[in-house]
């Protein structure tokens, strides 16, 4: 008997509710439908969508079976009656739905599995958040646990799985013209899940999911089809680490190449031969992995014996487009001696795959300055003069003694003043002076008579002698001159770019003495440079002094500082450019200096401009009260006809002037403690629905201008109650201020990660983008015409405060028009204790 065919699954992943998955299934029913097929709804949530409704008109629909849990009847997808019903095609909404208690599976997908072994197709819808390895990365970004999952195995197994994008704000637009969610769930939405930067989060992790989904099938596709050629579909960095120190210079360079393209992946791998004879530092390694693991990629350690084979292969394994290796640590000698090592093999095995050889010393932007002390050339040129004079004179000797003849004599003079000349050009006098000497010596002994003997018959040879000599003195010198103009050349170089460097620093002026005592100490080779005060005191340093104290200290100008350098002594030119250096260094002191005086300065100004606010407003704010109260006061007491009524109000009139002068002091004093920065704060575990409360209380406020919309469940956040109502009390008198008649404030409180919020929310004209920081500010009164509404300290006030007590306060665009003020707080941890 043949077995019927499993039906196929068809999924539509979302990156969030409302982008439009539901009503791209429906769509996609219809034109099913239209084709022919036998397409039917099993079960959809429309959640009120009009769209969404509008696209189930005229697709067949399976009945939804009705199930009784705890006194309410719920509806759910009936897997019988749509095995029963035999569609090509079934609709199933909300792959992750959680099904009532007692029926026949406890998820919906594990439903959708009986209508697929059924043999019939389903095309069904879920979001990324439900993904169960996604969902604690989901609740990080928004700060909201689902509770639905689903197998990241069951999404896996579909047979085809698109994305429905939607651009985030494209999706706010839509909710905020109602088009998700109804309207009094609007707002909320908005503020707290809809984000702007969560929905760009939550779309980047749908598309990077799906985007590893499609990789492991191409994967299997190329397995299946035995396909060992690299498909650069996807940038993947190899990083190969010896556990050497250049391993994270090698790192840092693959993550940048990486970070070039989207979705680009860093592998790190590690290579281990069988006997565990490598040269390798464990910590080193330990320490790699955990830097590989912080930027986002993967540490690997396989075995293998042929280490540029094995990592080829690994590479090829991963689908590596680039691979990043650091250049050998080896000297000339070994590498000669070795031969070229595991880079050239790498390159020379890595077909498609691009080869990076990182050197680690331009990597670390070293700067050091050519010595000129000494000779020109080095003893290592010198020691390959010599090796030069003893390999090819013997050489040179044999061939032309093998061929010598009476008339040669001339071509084997010629032969050895050539090989003088050479060996001088390489090494220098002394192993051209070498040279010409034992030259001399085995042309006489060789091939002048009597022959096989050292014995100067002719006053001519004597004088060939001394040519052979002076010729290679000459030579040497011009080379040696050449030698040490190309190394002087080479020094201004480096010490013109030093000064370039160094005065760049001071004309940027950021970080400048620490970039100039790092460049010093690199310039000049030493173990360690500070730069200290004349009282000791350390203002920069770079690297570790010598044990043994080997120090050179010099004055920087007129700053009284002292450069100390450790260190080996600088010669006559290293010391014309360290003056040089000190100089920059004086100005750059001086620099740093004078910005701090202009920091100063600044903040004496803006002390000042608030002192004349201040005055400003004490000339006008305060009169009206002191003038009504002492009016009043001095009516009390000047007549003595009063009738109870007439007293009564002047006793108002003088209360009420009284308690709006203390009012405004009790600001001003405020503001000037928040100013100076000794704002005491009594930080406690507290409900946030008590300073709500309390503030709607103070203000004398109703059902008819406040909505409140606390969330019961929302945990003890950390803050100071006096202060807070405070915040609480300015913000929402502004916010009820500045409502239309008519009009409620709403004020909202949730939980947003690991802090509370309380949203004043207001239908006003709102605040432009451009002037939202200058509200901030003391004595500004926004919109206000007269000088009857206080001292414009309310908002600067509450963000204080609210600064004060480890939060914020931040403006909002309100959907709609209006202005959201958002009290944004740490909620308190388990072990929290009151402070102060």
């Amino acid at each position: 008997m043949t077995r019927e065919r499993r039906g196929r699954l068809r999924v539509l992943l979302g990156a969030a509710p409302g982008v439009g998955k539901t009503f791209e299934m429906l769509a996609e029913g219809r034109r099913l439908l239209d084709d022919g097929r036998d397409v039917v709804i099993a079960v959809v949530e429309t959640h009120g969508r009009a769209a969404t409704l509008a696209q189930t008109i005229g697709l067949p629909e399976v009945p939804r079976r009705t199930t009784e849990h705890r006194g309410i009847a719920l509806t759910e997808l009936d897997v019988d009656a749509v095995i029963a019903r035999r569609p090509e095609i079934a609709l199933v909404d909300e792959l992750a739905h959680t099904n009532v208690p007692g029926s026949r599976h406890p998820k919906r997908w594990q439903d959708v599995e009986a209508i697929r072994d059924a043999g019939i197709d389903v095309v069904t819808t879920v979001n990324v958040q439900h993904i169960e390895s996604l969902n604690a990365v989901v609740e990080k970004i928004t700060g909201i646990a689902q509770q639905e999952t689903i197998p990241d195995a069951v999404v896996r197994a579909a047979d085809e799985i698109e994305v429905v994008d939607l651009a985030p704000q494209t999706l706010r637009d839509r909710l905020s013209a109602g088009l998700v969610y109804p309207a009094e769930r609007i707002d909320a939405a908005l503020s707290n899940y809809f984000r702007l930067g969560n929905l760009t989060a939550l779309r980047e992790l749908a598309l990077l999911w799906l985007a590893d989904e499609v990789d492991s099938a191409l994967r299997s596709y190329r397995a299946e089809q035995g396909i060992e050629g690299t498909w650069q579909a996807r940038e993947r960095v190899v990083v190969a680490l010896t556990g050497g120190p250049e391993g994270e210079t090698l790192l840092r360079r693959g993550a940048r190449i990486a970070a070039r393209s989207a979705g680009g992946e860093l592998l790190a791998v590690h290579i281990s031969t069988q006997d565990g004879l490598r040269d390798e530092t464990p910590g080193a390694l330990a320490a790699q992995r955990a830097l590989v693991e912080s930027l986002g990629g993967s540490f690997h350690q396989i075995i293998g014996d042929d280490i540029p084979g094995a990592l080829v292969e690994f590479a090829q394994g991963a689908d590596a487009t680039q691979l990043v290796i650091g250049v050998s640590r080896r000297g000339r000698l070994m590498a000669a001696l070795t031969g070229p090592g595991i880079g050239s093999e790498v390159i020379r095995r890595s077909g498609d795959i691009d080869v990076h050889i990182v050197t680690h010393a331009a990597a670390g932007g070293r700067i050091a300055l050519p010595r000129i002390t000494g000779g020109a050339l080095g003893w290592r040129r010198q020691l390959l003069g010599f090796a030069v004079a003893l390999a090819f004179g013997p050489l040179l000797s044999w061939i032309m003694f093998a061929f010598r003849s009476p008339e040669s004599i001339t071509s084997e003079v010629l032969a050895y003043q050539l090989l003088v000349v050479v060996v001088a050009l390489i090494g220098g006098i002394r192993p051209a002076v070498f040279a010409a000497v034992l030259s001399g010596i085995t042309l006489d002994f060789l091939f002048v008579a009597p022959l096989f003997t050292i014995t100067v018959a002719h006053p001519l040879h004597v004088l060939a002698l001394a040519l052979y000599v002076v010729i290679a003195i000459l030579v040497s010198i011009i080379v040696d001159q050449a030698a040490r103009r190309a190394r002087t050349a080479k020094r201004a170089t480096a010490e013109a770019e030093l000064l370039a460097a160094v005065a760049g620093n001071v004309l940027r002026g950021d970080n400048a003495v620490l970039a100039m005592v790092s460049r010093t100490r690199e310039a000049f080779g030493l173990s360690g440079v500070r730069l200290l005060t004349a009282e000791g005191e350390v203002l920069a340093s770079d690297g570790e002094p010598l044990a043994d104290g080997r120090t050179t200290t010099v004055e920087v100008g007129a700053s009284h500082a002292v450069l100390e350098l450790s260190g080996d002594a600088l010669d006559a030119p290293a010391r014309r450019l360290l003056d040089a250096i000190v100089a920059q260094l004086s100005a750059a002191i001086e620099h740093t200096g004078l910005r701090e005086t202009a920091k100063e300065a600044a903040a004496l100004a803006e002390t000042d401009q608030v002192r004349s606010a201040l005055l400003s407003a004490l000339s006008h704010d305060l009169r009206r009260p002191l003038a009504s109260a002492v009016a009043a006061i001095g009516g009390l007491r000047g007549a003595h006809d009063l009738s109870p009524d007439d007293r009564a109000e002047l006793l108002a009139t003088a209360d009420e002037s009284l308690a709006t002068l203390s009012t405004l002091v009790t600001d001003l004093l405020d503001v000037s403690r928040v100013e100076a920065g000794v704002l005491a704060v009594s930080s406690t575990r507290l409900d946030a629905t008590g300073p709500v409360l309390a503030a709607v209380d103070e203000l004398g406020l109703g059902p008819a201008d406040v909505e409140l919309a606390l969330d019961p469940a929302l945990p003890a956040l950390q803050a100071d109650p006096v202060l807070l109502q405070r915040v609480i009390v300015n913000v929402l008198a502004n916010a009820h201020r500045h409502s239309p008649a008519g009009t409620r404030v709403l004020v909202s409180t949730s939980a947003l990660g690991e802090r509370a919020e309380i949203r004043i929310i207001d239908r006003g004209e709102g605040v432009p983008v451009e002037r939202r920081d200058s509200i901030f500010q003391p004595f500004q009164r926004f919109g206000d015409t007269d000088n009857t509404t206080g001292l414009g300290l309310g908002l600067a006030l509450s963000r204080g405060f609210a600064e004060g007590m480890g939060g914020s306060l931040t403006p909002e665009d309100t959907p709609g028009g209006g202005l959201t003020m958002v009290i944004s707080l740490p909620l308190a941890g388990a072990d929290t204790e009151d402070t102060e």
